[in-house]
């Protein structure tokens, strides 16, 4: 005669929750995460929303000791988080090497507490890393970046420690005010200082780089 272990019900009761687990590393194992700080968020939103295998940007703040904190909160400073954007991409596609190559072509890493017209400790440059790798891979680029141009590179690598999303109306930003966006993006010298440092290469995109990857 057939008998029910004492454990069987708790195994059935659980057997949704170790599927959803299942499913979750899954989803994990086809998306990956970076975290940057390159001045105004609108602006790196739209930036790596161009780029090919990247699936979501979102707006926040990083770097900081406030929980939760406002948008008003990070840009009077005191909180000590930068404006940031997480990137989840698709790993298969475009690879954590190339994300570096975007972002760097998409900021001045010269400048030290602001970026462009943006000044102030919530508008510095920073690389907020996740694992050792990407701290391997950050740090050979900024290096990489001291030689070619023989000076130092103020873009700070950080420990990635949590991300707060800012508030819906900042998610984009450049899409949903493309008048506005692109008043400010112009007047606040983005572009016209990305071509000066970068020349070309301003903005990442270049296909003969990431046709390697």
């Amino acid at each position: 005669m057939y008998r029910t272990s004492p454990l069987t019900p708790l195994l059935i009761a659980l057997l949704p929750v170790a599927l959803a687990s299942s499913a979750l590393a899954q989803e994990d194992a086809d998306r990956a995460r970076a975290v940057f700080a390159g001045g105004c968020f609108w602006c790196v939103e739209e930036a790596f929303d161009k780029v090919n295998g990247v699936l979501a940007t979102t707006s926040g703040f990083s770097g900081g000791d406030v929980e939760n904190p406002s948008y008003d909160q990070v840009v009077a400073g005191g909180t000590g988080h930068a404006e940031v954007v997480e990137i989840e991409y698709d790993p298969e596609r475009v690879d954590y090497e190339s994300l570096l190559h975007v972002f760097w072509r998409n900021i001045d890493p010269f400048a030290e507490g602001r970026q462009f017209c943006d000044v102030g400790e919530s508008y510095r440059s920073a690389i907020f890393v996740l694992n050792e790798r990407q701290r391997e891979l950050a740090e050979a680029s900024r290096e990489a970046l001291a030689e070619r141009f023989d000076r130092e590179i103020a873009t700070e690598i950080n420990e990635f420690e949590a991300f707060y999303t800012a508030e819906e109306d900042h998610q984009d930003y450049y899409r949903k005010n493309p008048l506005r966006y692109n008043y400010y993006k112009a007047a606040c010298g983005r572009e016209d200082r990305l071509e000066q440092v970068w020349g070309d290469e301003a903005g990442g995109l270049d296909a003969d780089y990431l046709s390697r990857r």
